[in-house]
């Protein structure tokens, strides 16, 4: 059996290292020319579905040079007002299981992590352009002229693959009507000195009039600006980040990143157009009235890192006609970060197509069905994150409008402060956001069975 997955990101690499491990021919195709190429320094939370999946199908040094390259983690949770005064903070409980706990990773960081070990699995400058399908095979066709004939071909290219425009044109995805601008700066002591301790030490959300948004993540890492590792870090930390050949490729260094959303109407119309020093400008002007402390840290953000999202979303669709072509991640049910699970659900994605292959290696299963079997498991929870996602970031909010959504923010930020004074409800709030991202989610549910992924 050969596979051949169309995009080098979180979960077409993921899955390669498992089915590498399985001893199943895998090759990824990746547009970028070169594994520099294509690199974001922002946070993403890789929550315990993402961790035992990751887990799963990582080989074991590399899982633990995954853990030992996080930031350092969060305490707290925040939500404040854009006066900084707070509403709602709750502790982050300590990290005690290594694996089935939140981590905080820069993006850069994370793709340098999977690319490690994958030398002679992933082609770059392969720019997709279509396939054709034919009894049992199917061949995927790159811009540069080459081709390459398969079992399975996994779309991983993310939101906007080519490969489910062709496969599955009925698959439409569509703008929420909300647009961020993200940004980021070096932590400094000036930096640092602009944020209250909770927010330095957790994530943190500023919900403001207007139905402005703004998050705040605050990341440290164990090595410094010249890539060394710290003072302090000793033991098999050290050993692993010393030995890591990724770091060579990573330049992350301890950042605070920070990313405001609004509805596209109150942005300027070329806001997609804009870049840099223009960006913090319509940052500063969206957040005027805001804290001082804020409007000084949007001011040090490095123009460099600032960059437009136009948020978008997939809209759920009915099960197809399984064949020898599947998707995985966004590319088959991009989701807006109001969850923050978008990149944990292409993990879950990649573990369980994953075990289904295996199942195929082993002669338990055939290829069609096992496909079929993952599909129909990827569709449940896959669109029910999509729309849950949805719920937490849409235009069609209330807290956008007029005078309905100063009315909407006063009465949330008035629920939240008496959460605030009620710890029993408090912790049950803490709980239930924790159970979603899968804190007490049992592995066999996500299918992960790692002692048949064997070196």
């Amino acid at each position: 059996m050969k596979v051949l997955v169309i995009g080098g990101g979180t979960g077409g690499l993921a899955l390669a290292h498992g089915l590498k491990r399985a001893g199943i021919e895998v090759t990824v195709f990746e547009r970028d020319a070169l594994r520099t190429d294509g690199l974001h320094g922002y946070r993403v939370g890789i929550d315990p579905d993402g961790s035992r999946a990751l887990h799963a199908l990582l080989p074991s040094e590399l899982y633990d040079t995954f853990v030992a390259t996080r930031a350092r983690d969060p305490k707290y949770f925040n939500m404040l007002t854009e006066d900084l005064k707070e509403v709602l903070s709750f502790d982050l409980p300590p990290v005690t299981d290594p694996v089935a706990s939140e981590k905080s990773i820069s993006r850069m960081t994370l793709r340098q992590i999977l690319l490690t070990g994958l030398e002679d699995v992933v082609e770059f400058g392969k720019e997709f352009t279509h396939f054709e399908q034919g009894a049992d095979r199917v061949t995927a066709y790159f811009a540069d002229g080459t081709h390459a004939t398969g079992d399975l071909l996994v779309a991983a290219d993310g939101a906007h693959s080519r490969v489910r425009r062709q496969y599955l044109p009925q698959a439409k995805t569509e703008e929420t009507g909300i647009v961020a601008i993200a940004g980021k700066l070096p932590i400094t002591d000036e930096s640092a000195g602009l944020v209250p301790p909770k927010v330095f030490e957790g994530i943190t959300m500023v919900n403001a009039p207007r139905g402005l948004a703004c998050i705040l993540h605050v990341m440290e890492f164990q090595w410094d600006r010249d890539g060394n590792v710290k003072h302090g870090i000793g033991g098999n930390t050290e050993e692993l980040i010393r030995r890591w050949p990724g770091l060579q490729f990573d330049n992350t260094r301890d950042y605070i990143n920070w990313g405001l959303s609004a509805t596209a109407d109150k942005l300027p119309a070329d806001i997609m157009d804009l870049r840099g020093d223009e960006l913090i400008e319509v940052a500063k002007r969206l957040t005027g009235n805001w804290h001082p402390d804020l409007q000084k840290l949007i001011g040090l953000t490095d123009p460099g890192t600032c960059f437009p999202v136009n948020i978008w979303t997939s809209v759920p669709l009915e099960p197809w006609q399984t064949t020898n072509v599947t998707l995985l991640g966004d590319a088959i049910h991009t989701m807006t970060p109001g969850r923050g699970v978008g990149a944990n659900t292409a993990l879950r994605d990649a573990v369980n197509l994953c075990r289904q292959l295996i199942a195929v290696r082993d002669g338990h299963q055939q290829l069609i069905a096992a496909v079929r079997d993952y599909e129909a498991k990827m569709i449940d929870y896959g669109f029910d994150a999509v729309i849950k996602s949805r719920a937490q970031m849409t235009a069609d909010d209330p807290v956008h409008k007029p005078v309905v959504g100063r009315l909407a923010l006063a009465g949330m930020r008035t629920a939240m402060r008496a959460v605030n004074h009620l710890p029993p409800v408090k912790r049950r709030m803490r709980d239930s956001m924790l159970a979603y991202r899968g804190a007490d989610r049992d592995e066999l549910t996500l299918d992960i069975t790692p002692a048949r992924i064997t070196s």
